[in-house]
């Protein structure tokens, strides 16, 4: 079974989490959401809360095949300021695994670690924090097994983008079908 981390933390994008959270459970994918905080529960950007199923620091010691993050850019300022996440997005860049991040994530987690590969997306409101810019919806640089999106309205195309990128093409549209999604 695919094993995933969605690290969350007070300010996550909301949609964005519950977006990736639910479609990876859709492929069948055993997704621990985990909160960067002392507590498991997060407070997210449009006030939504969320329980976390356990804290970063129980999941220090685990290998995930994808580690994937949500944007909202109060909750990636405080993603980014976690030095266990930063530990185990470096290892798992260095160790060959998938990681993902949306939103302002990209540019306020996944850049200054210089974790963020040449070929990468954000939200617009923090292009200027990153040296170069793909203007597209969803972008995979599968040399450096890294997948980045831009925003909410984003959120379910990354989703089922990390599926294919994990899985391949056909558990993607076995997920992406029954969800009535603006390609078909």
């Amino acid at each position: 079974m695919t094993q995933v981390l969605v690290p969350i933390a007070n300010g996550t994008e909301e949609i964005e989490a519950v977006c990736i959270i639910d479609t990876l459970r859709r492929a069948g994918f055993h997704v621990t959401v985990a909160s960067v905080h002392d507590t498991k529960t997060v407070t997210c950007s449009r006030q939504v809360q969320i329980v976390a199923d356990c804290l970063l620091s129980d999941c220090k010691d685990k290998v995930y095949d994808l580690i994937v993050l949500p944007g909202g850019a109060k909750g990636a300022e405080n993603l980014a300021a976690s030095e266990l996440l930063a530990k185990l997005l470096k290892k798992q860049s260095s160790e060959g695994r998938w990681f993902g991040a949306i939103c302002a994530s990209p540019a306020i987690v996944l850049y200054p670690l210089g974790l963020l590969p040449p070929q990468a997306t954000c939200h617009p409101s923090v292009e200027d924090k990153i040296n170069k810019v793909v203007k597209e919806r969803v972008v995979v640089d599968a040399e450096n097994k890294c997948v980045t999106s831009r925003g909410p309205g984003t959120a379910i195309e990354f989703a089922l983008k990390l599926i294919e990128c994990l899985e391949g093409a056909e558990l993607r549209q076995k997920v992406e079908t029954p969800m009535i999604t603006a390609s078909q």
